[in-house]
């Protein structure tokens, strides 16, 4: 399968993870089957639009959030903003708020 569906497939898990969801829940949630849903996750299955659709309003993402920089992620190796994105998007969002605030206290230690 093409790196854009491995990286919608993941950014799902990650949305599902952080909301506490198993894929059962989100599968009753948006109407899909659970063995489906372990499929895209792990970008086994070319998920049909409608079928992300459903997932997203489940997790409560915004659609185009999932398909947010999917032209950049060909190689994401050389892409190293990139890279943090899709990192922070695996953490939850207090551990998200904390990473930021991290960085600034980084990016202020290095203009003193």
């Amino acid at each position: 399968m093409s790196k854009m569906i491995e990286v919608v497939g993941k950014r799902i898990r990650n949305y599902r993870i952080q909301l506490g969801l198993s894929q059962e829940k989100l599968a009753e949630l948006s109407g899909c089957h659970p063995t489906y849903i372990g499929q895209i996750e792990r970008g086994e299955k070319n998920a049909t639009l409608q079928s992300i659709e459903k997932m997203a309003a489940a997790l409560g993402v915004p659609l185009s959030r999932l398909f947010e920089k999917l032209d950049e992620t060909e190689d994401m190796s050389d892409n190293i903003p990139l890279a943090c994105y899709e990192l922070i998007l695996t953490k939850s969002r207090s551990e998200q708020a904390q990473l930021y605030r991290l960085l600034l206290e980084l990016d202020k230690y290095k203009n003193s």
